[in-house]
């Protein structure tokens, strides 16, 4: 049992660092190229004996990623907050009064959940322009605050019901805590796991987002990182040490952010979604 115990773990290692390192291949590419100078035709397999940095430098003022890169860190971090915000809010309430009401409201949510966005484009594309909010940081904020909040919604539940005793809010009661005092002082510092997961989930979404940005972001003044290397790429096709230095570039803040908040990341993901 025992040896049988053991090359079952080496399989399961074993396959989990192929699968690890497929991932890794394209950014291993992206890194290679965008250390080569301009006319190096070297496999791309190749990793350069040189440090070309002059091509980060180059893409960052070629591709404007400067202003792009600020418009996509106040959308992505805007949204971030009111998802968290409200998503934890919302979800306390459905998750510890359950009513009817509460009940068919929560089920909306997770329904919402597998209808795809683009569906809802053409109205909400009327909507937008008869509001005036085209080329407007706020569109942005707000379409994807609704695009993720159900997803919120159903992460924070499943992991308040699951993890968090109500026995905690009952002596807060007794000492006669309000509902938003026990909810900010108590409950919501518990969320540390479920939030980080959220928070990796909706920023890797919302900053990587194209479909909607194209539409409601077409000014060059508030167009975000997703369409303003779509642009570059098609500029700059033939250069491919600047197209992968830009793109290494504008992946780099979400690589950090999720190894700063990985350790909670499984942890909240499995527990946000054990109870619904």
């Amino acid at each position: 049992m025992n040896r049988q115990s053991s090359s079952k773990k080496w399989l399961l290692t074993g396959l989990a660092l192929v699968i690890t390192a497929f991932h890794l291949i394209p950014f291993y590419i992206l890194l290679t190229n965008s250390l080569k100078q301009m006319g190096d035709f070297t496999s791309k397999w190749s990793f350069p004996d040189y440090f070309n940095l002059e091509n980060f430098a180059l893409a960052w003022e070629q591709a404007g990623l400067a202003n792009a890169f600020t418009n996509t860190a106040i959308i992505t971090f805007s949204a971030a907050v009111l998802l968290i915000l409200f998503g934890s809010m919302a979800a306390y309430a459905l998750a510890r009064r359950t009513t009817k009401l509460n009940k068919f409201v929560y089920i909306l949510f997770v329904g919402v959940m597998v209808i795809p966005p683009l569906t809802a484009l053409v109205p909400l594309y009327r909507l937008v322009v008869n509001f005036g909010l085209m080329n407007t940081h706020i569109v942005a904020v707000l379409n994807n605050v609704a695009a993720f909040l159900p997803l919120t919604i159903f992460l924070y539940a499943g992991f308040i019901r699951s993890t968090i005793p109500k026995e905690l809010e009952e002596a807060a009661k007794i000492d006669g805590a309000s509902t938003l005092k026990i909810f900010f002082k108590i409950i919501f510092p518990l969320l540390k796991p479920i939030t980080a997961t959220v928070l990796i989930i909706s920023s890797v979404y919302i900053w990587n987002d194209y479909q909607f940005a194209i539409f409601f972001l077409q000014d060059s003044s508030v167009q975000t990182l997703t369409v303003v290397l779509a642009s570059f790429f098609g500029q700059n096709g033939s250069q491919l040490n600047l197209v992968a230095a830009a793109a290494l570039l504008a992946s780099l803040p979400m690589i950090i952010v999720f190894l700063f908040l990985q350790r909670f990341f499984i942890e909240g993901l499995a527990a946000g979604s054990v109870k619904g």
